[in-house]
C-alpha cells in the first residue's frame, strides 16, 4: 500500500494475517482534510441493529468486531442479532432461505429502517454510508437494520421489507469478513458526520 506526502500509513504488508485483520480496515489519516469536513453535520443518533444469518465467527473475527463494535457506540447504539442458519434443517435451499427470513423479520420492527446487504444491491460509497445515517436520524426511525443474509441470501419476504439493498463489495464477501467491514464502514460514517480526521 502507499500513501501520498502527508499521510502515514499503520501498516505494511508483511504485518497482515488473520489475527490482526483489523489491519486492512485501517487508513493513513488526514487531520486537516476538507472532504471529510464537509459532509460534517448535527445528527440525531439513531439506534443500529446488525441481523445477520450465521452460525457464528471465528474467535479472531470476534475480537475484531468487537473492537468495531466499541467504536461504533462512542457515537450511538448498536446491537447484534444473530439467525441460526436453516432452522428447520430444510434439504432444499429455497425452504431453508424462506424460514431464515422469517426469523429475520421477527426482529423488524414496522418503524425500522431496513437495508439489505446483497452482491446485487447499489454500491456504497462511504460518504453514501454516513449520509444514510444522517437521514435515518433525520427521519426519526426507531432503528436503522442491516441485514446480511446466509448462504443463499435473503428471502423473497425479506427483500419486501427492505428499504434499500445495498452492496459492500464487487466480490463476495464471507459473512464475518461481511460483518466486519460494515462495522468499519458505519464507524467511518460517523467520523465523517463529525468531521473527524479519520475518513480522507
Amino acid at each position: 500500500m502507499t500513501a501520498s506526502l502527508g499521510r502515514v500509513c499503520s501498516w505494511s504488508v508483511p504485518q497482515l494475517r488473520w489475527s490482526n485483520v483489523r489491519a486492512i480496515m485501517v487508513v493513513c489519516a488526514q487531520a486537516d482534510d476538507p472532504t471529510t469536513k464537509s459532509f460534517a453535520r448535527a445528527v440525531r443518533p439513531v439506534k443500529i441493529k446488525l441481523i445477520t444469518v450465521a452460525k457464528g465467527n471465528s474467535k479472531g473475527a470476534e475480537a475484531v468486531a468487537r473492537e468495531w463494535t466499541d467504536k461504533v457506540k462512542r457515537y450511538t447504539q448498536l446491537e447484534h442479532l444473530q439467525v441460526k442458519p436453516n432452522p428447520k434443517k430444510a434439504a432444499s435451499p429455497i425452504v431453508a432461505v424462506q424460514s431464515e427470513g422469517e426469523k429475520v423479520l421477527k426482529l423488524i420492527t414496522p418503524q425500522d429502517y431496513v437495508v439489505l446487504l446483497d452482491e446485487n444491491g447499489k454500491a456504497a460509497s462511504s460518504e453514501g454510508m454516513a449520509k444514510l445515517v444522517a437521514e435515518a436520524g433525520e427521519r426519526g426511525v426507531a432503528n436503522l437494520v442491516f441485514c446480511i443474509g446466509g448462504p443463499y441470501g435473503h428471502s423473497m419476504d425479506v427483500r419486501s421489507r427492505a428499504n434499500e439493498t445495498l452492496k459492500l463489495s464487487d466480490m463476495v464477501l464471507n459473512h464475518q469478513i461481511a460483518h466486519m467491514v460494515l462495522l468499519e464502514q458505519i464507524y467511518r460514517a460517523w467520523t465523517i458526520l463529525r468531521g473527524e480526521p479519520y475518513h480522507h
